[in-house]
């Protein structure tokens, strides 16, 4: 549903009329990037061996280029061994191998210390370890949790239970209906009682950047905590955990090119310090008797058992192939310029509409939309027999579309990447007319 109701400053445009481009006065500048070429898809090999597929669903889980792929395998074919638990050479190098990824990854985000970055299994994990390792350090009966409906069930569930536990109140941040929060709602949901404020610095459904800036000052100023789930922001744009006044930042690493099982959990070093240990057993632990154990240091102290070593290894390949290869201005310019693409055809067809703003430079890559008159899985499956790979179904994220009033509480959803083009577009399109013909004759 297009939804122009508190805007802001936008041109408000009724439904099914075309998005301003760049010849309208109103419209916004967008970057004259050339999307017929492209020369990211052959370094993917299942994008160059599948040219038949338009995968317009990297908000779940991104593809892997070549050198991602090889790294695994050198990982195991040249360095396989249990990091930190030998004194031979190979567990030496594949222990130092982990080292680096792990300053490097400091470095990417602005962490100052690399021992404040722990490794686990996903978004969703390192969310968990905060809100149940950190947050009964500070929470007490009476306090507030401040969240935004729109986030994922990793970032929502986890403070339910927090909150529940410690007979605490979760207090949501509600948007416009096209995704901002305002700072009249911000100073209203986040004060004296507030003791951690989460928030999604991208939104999987509406695509939206939140001020997270803005949230963390109004947290601090009410001597609370900043946790930042970043799986939607880290594979678009540049992330500093200082100035957006993050004091817990998550990501994954199979949404920014890496593999699957690799998660990353930043946090400043005395809140890590304060934390609980979340899973306990090999590695976490400096020393151990009958009745008691001590735990190991910061980061080891969260990452019990064996890690994935050869993930880890491949990670920092991803992130430097994202960072230094294709680079964070060429990824933003090329996917503002399919967003732009695509929203300008999908608000031509009246049967269409598009969830959120109808502003393409408010959808981070994600375009969330629905059939009018179709359901979404129904959608989704004849686009998958025109080769055509999107995402249908809630997302993950049931409240925000119970609150924007989506029917079936569904929708559909195609979120681009910079390995996508123009010929990935157009086949979208076309599938999106054998649906409506399907139905409609």
């Amino acid at each position: 549903m297009i939804d122009t109701e508190n805007v802001g400053c936008d041109t408000c445009t009724a439904p099914g009329a075309p998005v301003l481009d760049a010849s309208t006065p109103q419209s916004r500048a967008w970057p004259r990037v050339d999307i017929e070429t492209n020369p990211y898809k052959a370094q993917f090999p299942l994008l160059a061996g599948k040219p038949q597929i338009a995968f317009l669903d990297s908000a779940a889980t991104a593809q892997r280029p070549a050198c991602v792929l090889a790294a695994q395998k050198e990982f195991y074919e040249t360095m396989n061994a249990n990091p930190l638990r030998g004194l031979y050479s190979l567990s030496v190098e594949a222990t130092e191998a982990i080292a680096k990824v792990r300053a490097q990854i400091a470095g990417l985000i602005g962490a100052g210390d690399p021992r404040e970055v722990v490794f686990t299994r996903n978004t969703s994990e390192s969310l968990n370890i905060v809100a149940k390792a950190f947050a009964p350090t500070v929470l007490e009966a009476g306090d507030e949790v401040a969240i935004t409906v729109m986030e994922h069930h990793s970032n929502l569930i986890p403070w339910q239970q927090a909150c529940r536990e410690a007979g605490a109140t979760l207090v949501y941040l509600y948007p416009t209906k096209t995704g901002q929060l305002t700072d009249e709602e911000i100073a209203a949901k986040i004060g004296p009682k507030t003791k951690i404020v989460a928030a999604t610095q991208v939104s999987n459904v509406l695509g939206v950047e939140n001020p997270i800036a803005k949230l963390a000052q109004a947290a601090h100023a009410n001597g609370a905590y900043m946790v930042v789930d970043g799986a939607q922001s880290v594979p678009h744009m540049a992330v500093d955990v200082a100035q957006l006044g993050a004091d817990f930042f998550a990501f994954s690493s199979h949404k920014a090119l890496g593999p699957m099982g690799v998660g990353v959990l930043w946090g400043k070093m005395e809140l890590l310090e304060r934390s609980r240990p979340f899973l306990t057993g090999g590695e976490m632990i400096d020393s151990v008797t009958e009745q008691d154990a001590v735990w190991a240091p910061v980061p080891e102290k969260f990452e019990a058992g064996t890690q994935d070593a050869a993930g880890i290894y491949a990670t920092g390949v991803a992130l430097d192939y994202l960072v230094n290869q294709v680079g964070y201005e060429a990824i933003q310019a090329r996917e503002a310029a399919l967003v732009h693409y695509a929203m300008a055809q999908m608000s031509q067809l009246p049967y269409v509409d598009i969830i959120g703003s109808i502003y393409w430079d408010r959808h981070h890559g994600v375009i969330s939309f629905n059939v009018r008159g179709i359901h979404p899985h129904d959608v989704a499956s004849i686009m998958d027999m025109q080769g055509v790979c999107i995402r249908a179904g809630h997302h993950c994220a049931q409240p925000l579309l119970t609150w924007l009033g989506v029917e079936n509480l569904a929708c559909c959803r195609m979120s681009l990447a910079f390995y996508n083009d123009k010929h990935d577009v157009d086949a979208f399109l076309e599938a999106l007319d054998a649906v409506w013909r399907t139905f409609n004759g």
